[in-house]
């Protein structure tokens, strides 16, 4: 009988683990209501590691994520929908750009505000974005000695 006891403790403590997890997945990935918010529109020339869920950053906080995501056939741009908080008011010469935490981290949309009096409203379109710098070639590039200043010494060839 204390066997059969300590398999249910056993149990409702792994369910409750479980719940645990569900409950802080949930807060870290936006599931749960953020209050209001408003859409923003921004098409940039490459998403690279942008998925649906994404942070949406101003001054290093997370205001809003990414909460579409298509390729436009006639620009060959990726467009995004960007849900930022309603407390949010950006300046309408504001900038989307696609950044990274890091080396290896992870990327996010930052959110530059302008100095525009004027101010974005809902389904807005940020015009000024920049998409994401591809590290691997960035690293092809140095590696090719693209620019670098070898190639530039090399080329001037034996000084008298």
């Amino acid at each position: 009988m204390a066997s059969h006891a300590t398999e249910v403790l056993t149990g409702a403590a792994v369910i409750a683990a479980a719940a645990g997890f569900v409950w802080y997945a949930s807060q870290g990935t936006g599931l749960v209501g953020q209050g209001a918010t408003y859409p923003l529109k921004a098409s940039f020339r490459s998403v690279e590691g942008v998925t649906l869920g994404t942070d949406v950053r101003l001054a290093g906080v997370k205001v809003g994520t990414v909460t579409a995501l298509s390729l436009n056939p006639e620009t060959f741009y990726a467009d995004a929908v960007l849900t930022v908080q309603d407390t949010v008011l950006l300046p309408d010469d504001s900038t989307a750009l696609v950044s990274s935490e890091g080396l290896l981290g992870g990327a996010f949309v930052e959110l530059q505000p302008g100095g525009s009096p004027e101010t974005l409203g809902p389904g807005d379109e940020i015009e000024d974005t920049q998409g994401a710098v591809s590290v691997i070639s960035l690293l092809m590039k140095f590696a090719a000695g693209d620019g670098g200043a070898a190639g530039e010494s090399e080329a001037a060839g034996p000084t008298e």
